[in-house]
């Protein structure tokens, strides 16, 4: 991605006295697309995260193909969080993107209300396991396409949405996950997306 800095704000938030509920969310996708990254970049709190260096003992396991310059990498899971109003907060949860990493999954699924999965159109084929595992938990999830500036072809949402297989009820987004209000309109267009869903069962019969 180019040079863009996140949008952070200056000074991180506590959580409000108002708050009591808390929404689980998971941010699944494939190696290097930039999950960290999104956790980092809304989180209202320093966000925790267990990046390690990448040495050569992942050499030849982690594909790196479209991610050369990747020096960094999860091995658990990040963790952040996002107040969306005086009594609602988001808890993030970013999952490692390696397949050697992806017996985590399941159990980071465990209680989650929905899920994001971030796509990067250079390494489209990584984002198979995460709609995969999402739909087998039947878990809701919207897909953010994050935009790198070097992109060898910009593939429209419907064209990914093709290649992908999704549904139409699935929303989807294109996102910048550096820049934290683009992030922040990821999380409230899963939110919208759960909101709309709670209300279909409803007022099913």
């Amino acid at each position: 991605m180019g040079s863009a800095t996140s949008e952070l704000p200056a000074s991180r938030t506590p959580l409000g006295a108002a708050a009591d509920t808390g929404l689980k969310i998971v941010v699944v996708g494939g190696f290097g697309v930039g999950k960290t990254t999104l956790v980092r970049s809304v989180s209202e709190i320093r966000p925790l995260n267990t990046e390690e260096v990448m040495t050569q003992a992942g050499a030849g396991v982690d594909s790196t193909a479209g991610v050369a310059a990747k020096t960094t990498t999860t091995v658990a899971f990040d963790f952040g969080r996002i107040s969306l109003n005086e009594h609602m907060v988001l808890y993030l949860f970013g999952a490692p993107g390696q397949e050697r990493f992806w017996f985590l999954w399941d159990r980071l699924f465990s209680g989650t209300l929905g899920a994001v999965v971030l796509v990067d159109t250079r390494r489209m084929d990584d984002s198979w396991y995460a709609v995969d595992r999402l739909e087998h938990h039947g878990t809701p999830f919207v897909v953010a396409v994050n935009r790198f500036d070097d992109e060898p072809v910009r593939y429209s949402l419907d064209e990914i949405r093709q290649a992908l297989a999704l549904p139409a009820h699935v929303p989807m987004v294109d996102c910048d996950a550096r820049v934290r209000s683009s992030g922040k309109d990821v999380l409230i267009t899963l939110v919208d997306h759960l909101y709309a869903r709670a209300m279909a069962q409803e007022t099913t019969p």
